[in-house]
């Protein structure tokens, strides 16, 4: 479901572009700071807003209860903050809120997990991750030699030998 069907000016739309694994967004941020009495978030799905059972929880109470907005969820029509005002609808939303909530962070535990697994896997097999290694280049050593003498500084013998500061000088820790 799109939000922009909802009729949600294009200015009021905050997207964030990281994990829903908390609440520390600039995006959402923004929304909170701007929110006002009667506004209304509208959201795609619950798991959209967060993944964190106890920070979802108390982000919608922040939402709800604090900033006097309401809350619409496109996929869950259960959700919808505009409608529970009566005592027993609140009720149920609340504890279907809880529940979607815990099973939104299972999710992301198991992806992490699954994730790890997957990785581990491919160290067996002998995947090598990141970045592959610089080969040190021939002079280094007696670039190293006229560092150590104090005859060149750490940062022209790393422009000397062609790679960065940082580099010349964890190399140097092989040699110490």
């Amino acid at each position: 479901m799109r939000t922009d069907n909802y009729g949600v000016p294009a200015d009021c739309i905050y997207l964030d572009k990281q994990s829903g694994k908390d609440f520390e967004r600039p995006a959402y941020k923004k929304l909170l700071r701007k929110l006002k009495p009667d506004d209304t978030v509208v959201i795609a799905s619950i798991d959209r807003l967060g993944r964190n059972y106890e920070e979802l929880l108390e982000q919608w109470r922040i939402v709800t209860k604090e900033k006097h907005a309401n809350i619409v969820v496109l996929d869950m029509p259960l959700f919808d903050t505009r409608s529970c005002k009566d005592s027993t609808r609140t009720l149920i939303a609340d504890l279907v809120l809880q529940i979607f909530s815990y099973v939104a962070q299972k999710e992301r535990e198991n992806i992490k997990r699954r994730q790890a697994e997957g990785i581990a896997a491919a160290k067996k097999r002998g995947v090598k991750f990141g970045r592959k290694p610089i080969p040190k280049p021939d002079n280094l050593l007696e670039v190293f030699k006229q560092w150590q003498e104090g005859r060149l500084s750490g940062r022209k013998a790393a422009k000397k030998i062609g790679v960065s500061h940082t580099t010349f000088q964890r190399w140097t820790e092989d040699f110490q």
